[in-house]
């Protein structure tokens, strides 16, 4: 049973991971032994046939110096990016009502930016 989950959670695993090998320029070779893998059970991922154990995830993740996420989900599936990851850390060691403010802040933005794409929405609507 979760054989199945994990399959469906890493559909894409092997095209993430030739494709940020590729981007890298590493051959196979000077990927698993980054990785610590043997090459052909490399091969055996990039190709879909077999899936790597969370150890070997977080082997290749550190060769590649990416977290996980990056192997196992598209840009749009993960959370913020790294920038606003390090915001949002820090954020939450604020007090309370510093929290808040950020909070309002944040949400007068996101209010002003839907007005807008809604106006502007409203205005392409009237010319047609």
């Amino acid at each position: 049973m979760s054989h199945q989950v994990l399959t469906w959670w890493t559909m894409d695993f092997p095209k993430r991971l030739a494709a940020l090998r590729k981007q890298r320029s590493l051959t196979q070779q000077a990927l698993t032994d980054l990785a610590g893998v043997h090459l052909s059970q490399m091969k055996r991922y990039e190709g879909g046939t077999s899936q790597p154990t969370l150890d070997v995830l977080r082997s290749i993740a550190i060769a590649f110096s990416v977290s996980a996420d990056v192997l196992l989900f598209d840009e749009q599936e993960r959370g913020p990016d790294y920038d606003f990851r390090l915001r949002f850390e820090a954020i939450s060691r604020l007090d309370a009502d510093e929290r808040n403010v950020i909070k309002e802040l944040i949400d007068g933005t996101l209010l002003k930016h839907e007005a807008r794409r809604l106006s502007m929405r409203a205005n392409e609507a009237g010319r047609q």
